[in-house]
């Protein structure tokens, strides 16, 4: 730890530079489907990514900067600069609560990942580690949106690379996340047979009694203790109450713990939607799939975790972590091959919530603990 130390001491010196720049970056909306402020909010990151001296290009939002491709060791950083929040949600403006905490949009998720990120590379890049080390960084619009545009420059990314570092908020205790389940978003529309409800319903074919049957037939596959859960979140269709409605659908998200229990899924709504098309009058149509695959706990990510865990242990942090059912990027680099830590963000919580909050105490620490094990990474670890 000595020989780190003095290259870890001058992140202490940045608390308020980074404090300010959490604060200016939140308070410009970059909701997922607002692309003015997407735009604002990218402009204001660049000159302190500029300050590293790496290559940056843009893609579609995506920004991506690269230094030292020809070292021996690499590795990929990211973080979304988007939020839940849209440009009418009245949540808007960061406060600050008391001296160790501000509550604002995207403060923990991810705008104080950002800084993190960039504050430990700063720190790397000012050490005598940094050309043994080569570096690739992504900051993409859409995550919470489910990386749909980018995902695919997040998979070239990962090619070549020693590990994945994503700085999403840790648990607010300060835990990192382990193993984290996986995700699909789905549509279905059941189109029936419209008919006079007194006169001749045997003429109808009701579409809400067909969605009805499958609602509670995909609800029945939850299984908490395999962990998989279905969540129908919104239902639409019918009319007038003495016609016999002949469309109706609903939008439901699966979480499944493992790559296998995803393909039984899958087999499960194909059955389910044939059996349904096979019904006379009736016909069923899906749309959507699995955007997030599981992200399991392998030898090689627990490697990097005892990795972070012996770096806090030298910064008097106590690293734990533990299963997460949410998902984000690292999800798909872990699917890229990439063992990948992806919550070395600061501590925060009440994410995707009015009450969003960001501990300023951890913003050094976490930058501290990521410049840590830049550091050990480019020095053989």
């Amino acid at each position: 730890m000595s020989g780190f130390a003095p290259h870890l001491a001058w992140i202490d010196s940045q608390r308020e530079r980074m404090v300010r720049l959490v604060t200016e970056w939140a308070n410009i909306n970059s909701g997922s489907q607002h692309p003015a402020g997407l735009e604002r909010c990218a402009r204001a990151i660049l000159p302190e990514l500029e300050q590293l001296g790496a290559t940056i290009t843009s893609e579609q939002g995506v920004i991506v900067a690269s230094k030292r491709p020809e070292a021996p060791v690499r590795v990929l950083l990211g973080i979304h600069y988007d939020t839940v929040y849209g440009p009418d949600d009245p949540f808007q403006r960061v406060t600050r609560t008391d001296e160790n905490t501000l509550n604002g949009p995207g403060v923990a998720d991810a705008k104080g990942g950002i800084v993190v990120m960039l504050t430990a590379l700063e720190a790397l890049e000012r050490s005598p580690y940094a050309g043994r080390i080569g570096w690739d960084l992504f900051l993409n619009p859409d995550e919470e949106l489910g990386s749909p545009g980018s995902s695919p420059q997040i998979a070239r990314l990962a090619s070549g690379k020693t590990a994945g570092l994503l700085f999403e908020p840790c648990l607010p205790d300060g835990a990192l996340v382990s193993e984290r389940k996986g995700s699909g978003n789905f549509s279905v529309t059941i189109t029936g047979r419209s008919a006079h409800a007194g006169r001749d319903p045997q003429n109808g074919r009701n579409a809400i009694h067909a969605l009805a049957e499958f609602v509670v037939a995909v609800s029945g596959w939850t299984d908490l203790d395999r962990g998989v859960s279905v969540n129908v979140g919104a239902i639409e269709g019918g009319g007038p109450v003495n016609v016999v409605p002949d469309r109706a659908s609903c939008r439901f998200n699966v979480r499944v713990r493992t790559s296998e229990q995803q393909h039984e899924i899958e087999r499960r709504l194909t059955q389910l939607g044939e059996d349904l098309n096979g019904r006379e009058g009736h016909s069923l149509r899906f749309e959507g799939g699995f955007t997030a695959p599981p992200k399991p706990l392998d030898p090689r990510t627990l490697r990097l975790l005892e990795t972070v865990r012996e770096c806090g242990r030298q910064l008097g942090l106590p690293i734990d972590w533990r299963p997460s059912g949410g998902v984000c990027d690292g999800n798909r680099l872990a699917a890229a091959g990439l063992p990948t830590v992806d919550t070395l963000g600061p501590r925060g919580g009440e994410l995707h919530s009015p009450r969003e909050y960001l501990l300023l105490d951890s913003l050094t620490e976490r930058a501290k603990l990521a410049a840590l094990l830049l550091m050990k990474l480019a020095n053989g670890a």
